[in-house]
């Protein structure tokens, strides 16, 4: 009978999770399948799983007879409410040491929350991001799993096969506790927002400031991708750009310029503001997105309120070399404040965390993956409490050479009315990063005044709190002091 039974169990047969199925079979794998739609399981074991060590379960029930102990039950299903309903099934049907597995793209909070139920109930529990779409779920996706530790090397033969390999290590690899795996995978997702902004930023100068063609574009892109900013993202920009329909033109000029988005992002920024992390780039290419959903708004507001006559004087050949300068060095920034992020969780949620490893993670089958990438994890194993990637040796360098470039591409859009949110986010972040005294008296000062909120003294040691009556009308009496 053993041997009629299944490796694994998956729920949710989508794109992501055939996909996923497909690559685990295709690993050696027998795996159990089953969709809340049954008649899904029948299509895709008479379509593209076909002749292959597939079982079809047409109840959780059938799916959870149908696997070896422990069992290991995989969903991929939309976040949120199924996933909660889905582990209420699976429940009765599973043993102690068993494992549920969630494989979406859930808030991390969802995850310690459900981490914490399952292990009440005798069971293993993994929230695990996937990242790297239909191709990555396919031929190698990366995957970042946290939740129970003991459940790790029940997985670890599966998880470690079917993901992308990066110089011959798999780019999955265990996070932390609880909710660690989909905390990554949610910061994963920020910076991917970032990089694809800055990249949409560069194409917008490039197009308006520059009047370059799509094709012109496709060869800058093309060779961009030969150099340090090897990455998938600059690579499927040189394709898109290159990319003509059968009356020859350029698909991406014919797109409407309103951008989606599911909600990573911005829960990226709301868990920066929470945990206090300047996380301003991130935040600023989600912001950008919200705009452009503004289409109608902006139309009408292009009609109505002007700026400045584009006009370029300078050489364009150096301003394309300043262009992959400032692009580079505002990439570097979103990583950082990325990792600060991460940090300040671990901190937060007594996560265990190995930033170098997670740089591993992201080295192959991620939407993020580049050469780039390679670098964070020397950073890290050269320096494991980094502070900031900024103070990196290698990133240091690149950042501060690359800073001329980088104001003069900033200074250049502005001056031409061009918005560049996440560069000049980024900028601004370094800018304020290296400077030694910013102006946070003043607002201490301002904060006290109205709401006797109190500050600190420069003159006097750290810890000890000050009141001033500022109009002679006030009391002494002082508001308790908090930080973020």
């Amino acid at each position: 009978m053993g041997n009629n039974l299944a490796d694994i169990g998956l729920i949710g047969l989508a794109v992501m999770g055939e996909n996923l199925v497909l690559n685990m079979e295709s690993k050696g794998f027998t795996v159990a399948v089953f969709n809340r739609t049954v008649s899904k399981v029948d299509n895709f074991i008479n379509g593209r799983g076909s002749g292959k060590n597939f079982i079809a379960a047409h109840s959780i029930e059938e799916l959870c007879q149908s696997l070896k102990r422990p069992r290991k039950v995989m969903m991929l299903v939309k976040a949120g409410q199924a996933v909660d309903d889905f582990i209420g099934q699976i429940i009765p049907h599973l043993e102690p040491g068993d494992v549920i597995i969630d494989g979406g793209n859930t808030h991390f909070p969802d995850t310690i929350r459900r981490t914490a139920y399952v292990e009440r109930q005798g069971l293993l529990y993994i929230g695990t991001g996937v990242s790297g779409g239909e191709e990555g779920a396919l031929n190698g996706p990366s995957m970042m799993p946290g939740g129970s530790r003991a459940a790790w090397e029940l997985v670890k033969p599966v998880f470690q096969s079917i993901c992308a390999k990066a110089d011959g290590s798999p780019c999955c690899e265990w996070v932390g506790e609880n909710g660690a795996g989909h905390f990554v995978k949610m910061v994963h997702n920020g910076i991917e927002y970032g990089d694809m902004q800055l990249i949409c930023e560069v194409y917008q100068i490039m197009k308006d400031l520059l009047g370059m063609s799509a094709t012109e574009m496709y060869e800058v892109f093309k060779e961009w991708n030969e150099g340090e900013l090897n990455s998938y993202l600059i690579e499927i920009t040189r394709d898109i750009l290159g990319y003509k329909d059968e009356t020859g033109e350029v698909v991406v000029d014919k797109i409407l310029d309103t951008a989606g988005q599911k909600g990573t992002g911005k829960w990226t920024g709301v868990a920066a503001l929470d945990l206090g992390v300047p996380l301003t780039l991130i935040g600023e290419s989600v912001f950008a997105r919200c705009l452009s959903a503004r289409k109608a708004e902006r139309v009408e507001a292009a009609r109505q309120l002007s700026g400045p006559k584009i006009a370029f004087t300078g050489e364009r050949t150096e301003f394309i070399n300043a262009l992959r300068n400032a692009l580079y060095a505002s990439k570097i920034v979103s990583y950082a404040q990325g990792y600060l992020l991460m940090q300040e969780a671990a901190k937060e949620y007594k996560w265990n965390l190995n930033y170098g490893g997670i740089a591993l993670m992201w080295r192959g089958g991620c939407i993020i993956r580049s050469v780039f990438l390679g670098k964070i994890k020397e950073a890290f194993d050269k320096e494991p409490e980094l502070t900031n990637l900024l103070l990196d040796p290698f990133f240091r360098e690149k950042v501060i050479t690359a800073q001329d470039s980088w104001r003069k591409v900033v200074s250049t859009a502005i001056v031409n009315g061009i918005p560049v949110p996440s560069m000049s986010a980024g900028l601004t972040y370094f800018d304020g990063y290296r400077t030694e005294r910013l102006p946070a008296n003043l607002l201490q000062a301002q904060r006290d005044y109205f709401g006797a909120h109190t500050y600190e003294r420069i003159d006097k040691p750290r810890g000890e709190f000050f009141h001033t009556n500022w109009t002679g009308k006030g009391g002494d009496t002082a508001a308790s002091t908090y930080v973020v």
